[in-house]
């Protein structure tokens, strides 16, 4: 058996890539050292093998390459995400696929029994105890194929939240995001931005979302909750720094091609008078000579309506033309084509919600006493927001708590 690998794996040419993962690197080692007769060189790099699919949190080495290959980043799965595999590459990939499922339906008993042939007696105690890991079936070549086809590859065919950073992306295994049933408030803000972003999956040109006003209203959370929205599994989330504007045109040209539906994600964002990455956004908005992909839209969130700082002295400056400067700054703005306010909470709104919060904690209070409570929270913080409500909910849960 392990004759054959050494020379099959060798000739891995589209997937290439997988043969550095640890434990298929520490199978290509045991493979050589069995071809040289090196039995105790060989248990150490069969260890190794056990040992790096342990660390990766499988013992099933035909599970661990059904995911590596699903979720490569790889020629042909780029390819295929793009619709540009050409034929020589597709029967190129199938024979590499081939080599992969040979591998995961081998029994490492045999491979046991190979290295026990070249050891001594002393030895064959230990070798006899070398745990083993499972075997399977791959899935066929044309299944990968279609998943490629379906889901993309690489990052974005595994997660779905991203950071972007330092000019790369990082994913986010976890996302924190509110469900959908658990917003209060704001149900007509959240509409638009759901409706918009239904339109993006659908694979309609949409329009980027401003999301402005008071803090705390739930903005940043509307943006995230996308995620949990069912029939938006083909949607990816990127968020991005404002320092890190300036990457996004790249970033974005990556995406073009992409079958998933991408919203890059500009949290809290608002420009200093001499910002350089002003210029960035807005050519990413519109203005560019290259277009925005069909399949990808950019949320903003922001405290300000026209996200640029002014002051006093840009209007009272020696510039002849700073009116136009000023217009020029308070444009950017414009470029969204979905501006959507989030205001302040009224009075009893604000009671009604802080009141509902404190329900859904399961705090057992008199309504009375508990509308009188709210009534001085209110009266006492500078804020009427969902945030606040939260804090007073969480308030009251916690002296429960104490008192139990």
């Amino acid at each position: 058996m392990n004759k054959h690998f050494s020379a099959a794996l060798a000739g891995v040419s589209v997937y290439r890539n997988l043969l550095e993962l640890p434990p298929i690197s520490a199978l290509r080692s045991l493979f050589r050292v069995l071809e040289q007769g090196a039995g105790e060189d060989g248990v150490e790099a069969y260890s190794t093998v056990f040992y790096e699919l342990a660390k990766a949190g499988y013992d099933s080495l035909c599970d661990y390459l059904t995911d590596e290959l699903r979720y490569a980043s790889a020629p042909y799965p780029e390819a295929v995400a793009r619709q540009q595999a050409t034929d020589c590459l597709t029967q190129a990939a199938g024979r590499d696929v081939a080599v992969f499922a040979t591998l995961a339906a081998a029994d490492p008993k045999e491979l046991k029994e190979a290295l026990a042939k070249l050891l001594p007696q002393e030895w064959q105690e230990t070798v006899e105890q070398l745990p083993t890991w499972q075997s399977g079936t791959l899935p066929e070549f044309d299944g990968l194929t279609e998943f490629y086809r379906v889901n993309g590859c690489g990052l974005f065919s595994r997660y779905r939240a991203f950071v972007w950073q330092d000019g790369g992306l990082h994913p986010v295994p976890h996302p924190d995001f509110v469900p959908e049933d658990a917003f209060l408030g704001y149900e007509r803000q959240r509409n638009q931005v759901v409706e918009n972003t239904r339109l993006l999956v659908a694979g309609q040109q949409v329009n980027n979302v401003l999301l402005y006003g008071m803090s705390g209203t739930g903005k940043s959370a509307t943006v995230k909750g996308l995620l949990g929205i069912k029939g938006f599994e083909n949607l990816r989330l990127i968020e991005v720094q404002k320092e890190e504007l300036c990457d996004i045109p790249r970033l974005v040209r990556d995406l073009a091609h992409r079958p998933q539906k991408f919203i890059v994600f500009i949290d809290d964002l608002a420009f200093d008078k001499e910002d350089r990455t002003f210029s960035s956004l807005k050519t990413i908005l519109e203005g560019g000579l290259e277009p925005r992909p069909a399949n990808v839209a950019v949320y903003c969130t922001s405290n300000r309506r026209h996200l640029v700082r002014q002051n006093f002295s840009d209007r009272n400056g020696d510039e002849i033309d700073a009116s136009e400067t000023i217009q020029d700054k308070t444009s950017l703005a414009d470029r969204f084509g979905l501006r959507i306010l989030y205001s302040e909470l009224t009075k009893p709104q604000f009671i009604e919600m802080a009141m509902e919060m404190v329900a859904n904690k399961g705090v057992a209070i008199d309504p009375e006493e508990l509308k009188k409570a709210a009534v001085r929270w209110e009266a006492r913080h500078t804020s009427r927001s969902p945030r606040s409500a939260l804090q007073f909910a969480a308030s009251l849960q916690a002296v429960q708590v104490e008192q139990v």
